[in-house]
Order: C-alpha cells, then sequence, then structure tokens
C-alpha cells in the first residue's frame, strides 16, 4: 500500500528560520537598549553631584558636608564631628559613608537633600540613607585634595582614589566613586566619559573590595562579568 509522506517544504523551513531570526535580533537590540539606559544612568550620576555641590554653594556659600553652620542653612541639618575640619573648602572621610555618621562625605548627602537639591533620606543612620546607582552599588564623594603626587598616599580618612600604572592617583578637587558596576558597563562608561581606557584619565576603575590607591585596572583587562568600583575626579 502506498503512503503519502508529509513534511515542510524548503520554502516553509526558511519563513521559519527567517522568522526565528527577526525575533532574535529584537532581542539582542531590546538588550542592547537596556544596557545602554543603564550605562546612560550611571553616567548621570556622575554628572548629577558637581550639580549639587554648585546648588548648595550657590545658596549658601558654603561646601555640602563640610558647612559648620548647615542647620543654620537647612532645617535639621548637622555639622560634621569626625574626620575633617569644619568649613575648610575640603569634603573629608570616605566617599562610601563607612568611616562614620559624623563624617563629611557622608553628612554631603543630607545637606543636598534638606537643600532640597536631591532626593532620598536625611536620617543618617538609616539604612537607605547612603545613595546607590542602576546596579545597586553605592555612590559618594570625597576630597581629592591629600592624592595627587606620584608615590604618595591617602590620609587614613581618605581612601581611594586609583592610582594609574605611574603611580599618580586620579586628579581632581573631589572624586566621584560608584561600586558594584559590571565590566562590560565600566568599559562603555569611560568611552562615553574619559578617554576610553579604564586606567588612565579622569575616570579609572578598580575591582571591588581593592585597597586604598589601588592600581586601576586597565580597559583590556576588564572582566565583564566581574564587578569594579569606578571613580572620576572633578
Amino acid at each position: 500500500m502506498k503512503r503519502n509522506q508529509s513534511g515542510f517544504t524548503l520554502i516553509e523551513i526558511a519563513i521559519v528560520l527567517v522568522i526565528i531570526g527577526l525575533l532574535l535580533g529584537g532581542v539582542l537590540k531590546g538588550q542592547e537598549l537596556i544596557n545602554s539606559a543603564r550605562v546612560k544612568n550611571l553616567a548621570t550620576d556622575f554628572k548629577n553631584i558637581p550639580v549639587f555641590i554648585y546648588g548648595y554653594q550657590d545658596k549658601f556659600r558654603a561646601l555640602p558636608g563640610d558647612d559648620g553652620a548647615a542647620a543654620s542653612h537647612v532645617a535639621n541639618a548637622t555639622a560634621a564631628t569626625t574626620n575633617g575640619t569644619v568649613s575648610n573648602g575640603v569634603i573629608e572621610g570616605k566617599w562610601d559613608g563607612t568611616d562614620g555618621d559624623g563624617s563629611e562625605a557622608k553628612l554631603f548627602w543630607q545637606h543636598v537633600r534638606l537643600a532640597g537639591l536631591a532626593p532620598g533620606s536625611t536620617t543618617v543612620s538609616a539604612a537607605d540613607y547612603m545613595p546607590t546607582n542602576a546596579t545597586g552599588g553605592t555612590i559618594g564623594i570625597q576630597s581629592g585634595t591629600n592624592c595627587l603626587a606620584a608615590g604618595g598616599s591617602c590620609t587614613a580618612n581618605l581612601i581611594t582614589p586609583i592610582k594609574d600604572a605611574g603611580g599618580v592617583a586620579i586628579r581632581g578637587s573631589y572624586v566621584i566613586c560608584s561600586s558594584a558596576i559590571l565590566g562590560k558597563f565600566v568599559k562603555q562608561l569611560d568611552l562615553q566619559m574619559d578617554d576610553g581606557n579604564t586606567a588612565s584619565g579622569s575616570m579609572m576603575a578598580m575591582p571591588v573590595g581593592s585597597a586604598a590607591a589601588t592600581s586601576a585596572t586597565a580597559t583590556a583587562s576588564i572582566d565583564d562579568a566581574a564587578s569594579y568600583t569606578v571613580c572620576m575626579g572633578v
């Protein structure tokens, strides 16, 4: 008995492959857009902090965090009591806020928030007080003035900034740092905001958890799946 065999024609298979290709292309394009948006958000963090500084200075002729008269400028503000001298024009302390609630670097955020320049909690001891970036890492700022010379070391109350291969620390009156950024975003971020080399220029990167004044990681050595702390001098 003769049987009729059924199956797909070459045209039908070709159509299915085209559809699959279009779907995969759409997924990849969508992921690319998501990644680009994330890098844009990370870049915005670095751009906004100087705006907070200038806005506060324009209002009160003082530096947020370092403002010794903060309580008279904005209600419920706290003046720094540890790791620095208030009203000396320097944001002293650790950028990540790990050196105590009285640190100038940590109180920076309370001052700019109470002044209406930035959103977030004004309770320094709150679990969600320190701002976070698009990848969930901590964002912060500290003085960069004590760590500029080649071969020099940071004082005990200043961590980072990152040093380049020549031993020269990242330059700037202030250093803004953002942690827990995946390597694939680090490279895009540096390309967008600096020179494309994560071990030189005004923006550098180092593995999360590295010691103070660690040498920066070059772009070629960045692991896309690893987490890094990115710092930028302003």
